[in-house]
């Protein structure tokens, strides 16, 4: 599995409206499901503030990595954002987020989220890469970006 094959340029905005964490994942959620990968959109949402219940998924050098595994997500996705402005995302350094990238499972099936999870966690730590997504102007480069990082 590839992080490109469950990004869709539908599921990306890199300008997100969003002032805070509940609004970002109001925001990534509406993209999963205008794609249609998302049918519940409470449902889903309910799950993600779950997972951040247990700890939050803002990794810290401006990253949040939300996700869940669900009954209401149609087809494994990805959905990714971008804040130029920095959002406080409850992030483990205490510093704003910026790059968000929503992991939506399938609540059937291997463990999906975990090995996306995985593989976005080894391109992040590379701040090159993340300073190469915060200055791409448009999907494609983000894309191509994410496919010259993978393993």
């Amino acid at each position: 599995m590839k992080i490109t094959d469950l990004l869709l340029e539908d599921t990306m905005k890199l300008d997100l409206e969003a002032n805070t964490k509940d609004e970002v994942i109001d925001e990534l959620i509406n993209l999963l499901y205008l794609a249609g990968r998302v049918k519940n959109v409470k449902k889903f949402k309910r799950e993600i503030l779950a997972r951040e219940k247990m700890s939050s998924t803002g990794v810290g050098d401006g990253v949040a990595i939300p996700h869940a595994k669900s009954k209401s997500v149609v087809e494994p996705t990805l959905a990714f954002g971008v804040s130029k402005k920095g959002i406080d995302y409850e992030s483990m350094d205490n510093k704003p987020s910026q790059i968000f990238f929503m992991i939506a499972a399938p609540y059937k099936g291997h463990d999906l989220h975990l090995d996306a999870l995985s593989k976005l966690a080894r391109m992040l730590i590379h701040e090159d890469f993340r300073e190469g997504l915060l200055k791409s102007e448009t999907k494609n480069e983000i894309l191509n970006l994410i496919n010259q990082k993978q393993d």
